[in-house]
């Protein structure tokens, strides 16, 4: 059997909200190149269905909770893994999202949540896997970031803020650990179809925001899966500090009108 392009394996991964969409795909990437992928997930029963199908495919994959979200629990939760399996080499915090909500209207709660989930969560996961890594002389620190960090959306400033602080974290710990083996990188998802879930995949919603992509699709999570996949393989080592935009080039033109006028729509 050929090598796989970007292989794992031995190497033990964590993916934070790994048991559908992104995650998922990500989970699968990983344990496809031959890595022991450790599926963090609030919702037991997907991630297990989850580590059932990779592992009838020869994978390996298994799952913890992934429910409190603070220092502690998050450092419980990496030295477990790192005990169990004897080493960590990965981690992808890839678990985010914000509960809408306009700026006029925003409360304490809804911020705090927003900031919890999509940035605290990064620094405590980091944190905890920089010693595991650093024994090895070979870390991959992950984030699934959003191209919200640099556009912004109605309703949305605080993902907007929470987004550009991970792409900044990213920025300063790469800087951090270059010399511990350790690399630091994120990738800004743009529209990513979620088919059966949310309202801009219902289909006429769908079709009026893919007028705007230059691409003139959404992408599929397996298209963040792949870039995490590079990003997490021996392949990357020089790449550190960085953000990987994937987004078929909706942050390209200046308005939609200029997606229009290219293309007569």
């Amino acid at each position: 059997m050929a090598k796989h392009p970007f292989d794992l394996s031995g190497r033990v991964a964590i993916v934070t909200g790994g048991g559908r969409g992104i995650g998922a795909a990500i989970v699968t990437r990983l344990a496809q190149a031959g890595a022991v992928v450790v599926i963090a997930n609030r919702t037991q029963d997907v991630a297990e269905a989850l580590a059932r199908d990779l592992a009838a495919e020869g994978g390996t994959a298994h799952c913890v909770p992934f429910d409190n979200l603070d220092r502690d629990s998050l450092r419980a939760m990496v030295d477990g893994v790192a005990r169990q399996h004897g080493r960590l080499d990965i981690v992808v915090h890839n678990a985010g999202g914000c509960p809408w909500s306009s700026l006029e209207d925003l409360d304490e709660a809804k911020l705090e949540e927003t900031l919890t989930l999509n940035l605290s969560a990064s620094v405590w996961l980091a944190q905890a896997a920089i010693p595991h890594m650093r024994a090895n002389r070979l870390g991959r620190i992950l984030v699934t970031s959003s191209v919200s960090a640099r556009v912004a959306m109605g309703g949305g400033a605080h993902y907007s803020a929470a987004k550009a602080g991970v792409n900044a974290f990213i920025r300063g710990a790469a800087f951090e650990l270059a010399r511990d083996g350790i690399t630091v990188n994120g990738v800004e998802a743009g529209f990513i179809a979620k088919p059966g879930r949310g309202t801009m995949s219902q289909p006429e919603n769908r079709a009026k925001l893919e007028r705007f992509i230059p691409v003139g699709h959404m992408g599929e999570a397996d298209d963040i899966g792949c870039a995490m996949l590079y990003l997490a393989s021996v392949e990357a080592k020089y790449v550190t500090g960085q953000t990987i935009v994937v987004d078929g080039g909706s942050t390209l033109p200046e308005t939609g009108f200029a997606v229009e006028r290219q293309w007569g729509l």
